[in-house]
């Protein structure tokens, strides 16, 4: 048995480049490349970063779904020669994310980040622990609202979601905030 390093022996998340408009097509290809190549061992799931989006449309609400990070797939794998080969050589891979070419492997997405990306589709098994409970203040640390300070009017637990009454244009206002997006406000 030939010796490995320990790099390509763990399952991460890497980043694949597509061209945009293909990531679907390039989640099926990679996943019947996956099967007929039998390489089940080394590449585990391939995931379109997308999220549901309420359009309306002639007065109908009508939910689609939107692509997070148009161009890209997530890809868990091991980094074997075999899987790096067969996912570079895919139609429709550009190449991954955070390789300096000249036959470097890349650089995994760091556990945080798609911890991040798998919670906000609602795809996370991991539960965030709170300190805050309906009624606390807290504040919210990242996107447009990144700053400010609401109180939690609910809280889902299944879906790691607090809705915060926020001011906004001198009215309160209910936003939902990731549970690992805001921190209790303490006096």
């Amino acid at each position: 048995m030939t010796e490995k390093n320990h790099n390509e022996e763990e399952r991460r998340w890497y980043v694949v480049n597509t061209y945009s408009g293909h990531e679907n097509r390039v989640k099926d290809n990679l996943e019947k490349r996956v099967e007929s190549m039998g390489i089940q061992d080394s590449l585990f799931r391939v995931l379109v970063a997308e999220e549901p989006v309420i359009d309306i449309k002639n007065g109908k609400q009508i939910e689609t779904m939107k692509n997070i990070f148009p161009g890209y797939v997530f890809v868990e794998m091991r980094m074997t020669d075999e899987a790096w080969y067969v996912v570079r050589n895919t139609p429709g891979v550009t190449g991954f994310i955070g390789s300096s070419g000249g036959g470097a492997k890349p650089f995994p997405v760091s556990p945080d980040e798609m911890e991040s990306i798998l919670r906000r589709m609602g795809q996370s098994d991991k539960k965030v622990v709170v300190d805050f409970t309906v009624g606390d203040t807290v504040r919210i640390l990242t996107g447009p609202f990144s700053g400010m300070e609401g109180r939690v009017n609910s809280m889902n637990d299944q879906a790691q979601v607090a809705s915060v009454m926020t001011m906004l244009f001198g009215r309160e206002t209910p936003t939902d905030i990731n549970y690992s997006d805001l921190q209790k406000v303490t006096d």
